[in-house]
């Protein structure tokens, strides 16, 4: 037999109480007066051995009485041989701290009651512990007791949120890094559909007896804005900019009026009432108007007391004059073109000859080649500097293109050349979709998405010092679009003429934007939002003067240095990583330029959904697999405590009867002393 709670076991001190009130009963006399000597021998006699009975049965009902109450507190159990093998290995505490656990059930959180359950399983555990949240572990390595309820009360609510598989996989490393054989892993949370994998990963729960704890929530509601977007990819000064909010609900549709609003630099701009349809959605227009360039804090906002990470959206945007972009036409201007960068006000555009070119092009975003035939010497040294200093050219080749000449110009730029030129009829099957052009077109990739095709195209082959990416390729690898990086700036080549008769890449989802981002990523991006804690890289077009003096991200009470990788003429910023509130932040190096982003929490946790016991139960299942839910005093039983017979409950029962029979021996012995008195 082992105890739960051995600690209780010094209150055993408490049986000398007692035993000292029997022997100090014993030499206290009492003076019986009676009416006749001749009782006296009998009396005496008849007192000595009821005195001898009663008070011996007395005293073992008082000490039985407090020895089942102090075993009923430890908590006797016994160990069965697959328990005692438990016992030995590591007890590994998962405390689900995502931001769905800030939902309260009662007076309290459920992060509150993870935490409490987690203190209790450490506090009756023994051996080592490993606590596992969604951030960084505490420690790769067990710790002890003490360290383990520190690492716990530490523990706060993060905007990271991990899958099951991820921290199994997270406890598989520890296990074998530690060279233990299993662990006890004790899964606190309250099992969100989209955290929680629907059925377990053999490979993943293999050597670890897992237990599943789960805080119930207490019909969750949540109203929370989904994510926004601008209309035009350019905040523009002066004119109308029209931001498109979405808004959902999860639980019972909201009784109250929900209330949307938009401000900029903390000035009321406009607001709307969501109007939710059977999707549980509804999408706004908010239109705004700013006077003055630069950076602008713009927040969302709603009021949704329920849950309140998500009743805000941070964007930052740099409004700008314009986009400056040089259009050099070879020959005939290309009407896709001119019709594509007048879609938007944000382009201001200059139309010139291949035969005119200035030879001072820093002002420019972007220079873009149409209907490239030949590329002399004197152009390419112009497109070099524009290159090295950190500007961006597109080419876009005509139809029979001198070939020597291309590629003369082009080994200036970088190690590239044309090939051939393909007849062949074929479609772009591949997307790059992490390429800086592509990731924010898209919300998701659509499945169905239409990709560009062609009737003919020109065979580009590249060397590894032209650092190619194909944005787009054909099945056997040719690039359709691609982008190469041979200094600061960026050069974009595409493989085909963009007109009707050569395919539709003018015309495709794909054309307009590719040529926004290819002028504004001159600049670095100018609209930022991002989501905390997540390994999202934005790109910064801002350098620190020397190696040594690196990109900082700041607010009222932070100011650290992200993980950075320096990239063309700026800087890849892992700005995610390190924030962990919702906000606005500032990217400096100390110069006078600075970047704004606005940090958001992440949208998958405001929808509350999670899976149900019996689901759980059913679908993880087997004989290292246990489920439960807290109980009433929301801390977690382990499974010591998950006996076949619940031992304690015999203590309580067996401690209640032992004080019937001392209250029936002290009410027998009052009715004796009546008898004898009278």
């Amino acid at each position: 037999m082992q105890f739960l709670y051995p600690l209780f076991l010094l209150a055993g001190l408490t049986l000398l109480i007692p035993i000292l009130i029997h022997l100090f009963n014993l030499r206290r006399y009492k003076t019986v007066f009676f009416p006749h000597t001749r009782f006296l021998k009998s009396l005496q006699l008849h007192s000595r051995k009821q005195s001898q009975v009663r008070y011996k049965w007395l005293l073992a009902a008082r000490l039985l009485f407090l020895l089942f109450l102090i075993a009923a507190f430890a908590q006797p159990y016994f160990a069965s041989k697959k328990e005692a093998t438990q016992q030995s290995s590591t007890m590994a505490i998962f405390v689900d701290n995502s931001q769905s656990m800030s939902l309260k059930n009662g007076q309290r959180s459920l992060f509150e009651i993870a935490k409490e359950n987690a203190l209790h399983l450490v506090q009756s555990g023994t051996g080592k512990f490993l606590i596992l949240s969604n951030d960084k572990p505490f420690s790769y390595k067990p710790v002890n007791r003490q360290q383990a309820i520190d690492a716990i009360n530490k523990l706060s609510l993060s905007p990271v949120s991990k899958t099951s598989n991820q921290v199994l996989s997270e406890l598989q490393s520890m296990i074998q890094g530690d060279e233990t054989e299993q662990a006890d892993l004790y899964y606190i949370s309250d099992f969100q559909q989209n955290a929680f994998a629907s059925t377990p990963d053999e490979t993943l729960v293999k050597n670890i007896h897992f237990n599943g704890v789960q805080i119930e929530q207490a019909e969750p509601q949540n109203v929370y804005i989904d994510t926004a977007f601008f209309e035009t990819p350019v905040l523009q000064t002066g004119q109308s900019n029209k931001l498109i909010v979405r808004t959902k609900y999860f639980g019972k549709k909201p009784e109250a009026t929900t209330v949307l609003q938009l401000s900029v630099a903390g000035n009321v701009k406009s607001a709307a009432t969501p109007v939710f349809n059977e999707n549980k959605e509804h999408y706004d227009t908010l239109s705004f108007q700013i006077n003055d360039a630069g950076w602008q804090r713009i927040l969302l906002t709603l009021n949704d007391a329920n849950v309140r990470f998500d009743d805000t959206f941070s964007i930052a945007a740099r409004s700008t004059p314009d986009l400056s972009v040089l259009l050099l036409n070879e020959s005939n201007p290309n009407v896709f073109i001119q019709a594509a960068l007048r879609s938007y006000g944000g382009f201001k555009v200059t139309e010139q000859s291949t035969n005119a070119v200035p030879q001072d092009l820093s002002s420019y975003n972007l220079i873009l080649l149409n209907g490239l035939t030949r590329l002399d010497e004197s152009l390419a040294n112009v497109l070099l500097k524009t290159l090295q200093n950190g500007q961006n050219v597109a080419l876009f080749f005509g139809e029979n293109a001198n070939k020597e000449s291309i590629n003369a110009g082009l080994k200036k730029l970088s190690d590239l050349q044309i090939a051939g030129f393909d007849t062949a009829a074929q479609t772009v099957t591949a997307v790059q979709s992490e390429n800086r052009l592509v990731k924010d077109m898209f919300e998701r990739m659509p499945d169905n998405v239409q990709l560009p095709y062609t009737q003919n195209h020109y065979q580009i082959k590249a060397g590894l010092s032209a650092n190619q990416q194909s944005i787009f390729s054909f099945r056997n690898g040719d690039p359709f679009f691609a982008v190469y990086s041979p200094f600061k700036g960026q050069l974009y080549l595409c493989a085909t003429t963009p007109d009707a008769q050569n395919g539709n890449f003018q015309s495709s989802y794909f054309f307009v934007p590719f040529l926004y981002q290819m002028a504004s990523l001159a600049k670095g991006n100018s609209i930022f939002a991002l989501s905390a804690g997540q390994k999202q890289a934005i790109y910064i077009n801002q350098k620190a003067e020397n190696e040594r003096e690196l990109l900082h991200i700041k607010s009222e009470n932070l100011d650290v240095i992200p993980p950075q990788r320096a990239e063309g003429m700026g800087v890849q910023v892992f700005a995610g990583e390190v924030t962990q509130k919702a906000g606005f932040y500032t990217i400096t190096s100390g110069q006078d330029d600075s970047t704004i982003i606005g940090v958001n929490m992440n949208r998958n946790e405001s929808n509350l959904a999670v899976w149900t016991q019996s689901e759980l139960k059913k679908n993880w299942s087997g004989k290292d697999i246990k489920w439960q839910l807290a109980d009433a005093e929301n801390k977690a039983l382990n499974a010591k405590q998950q006996s076949a017979f619940p031992l304690w409950k015999l203590c309580s029962i067996l401690a209640l009867l032992m004080l019937g029979v001392e209250t029936w021996l002290l009410s027998k012995n009052l009715r004796k002393q009546n008898t004898i008195t009278s």
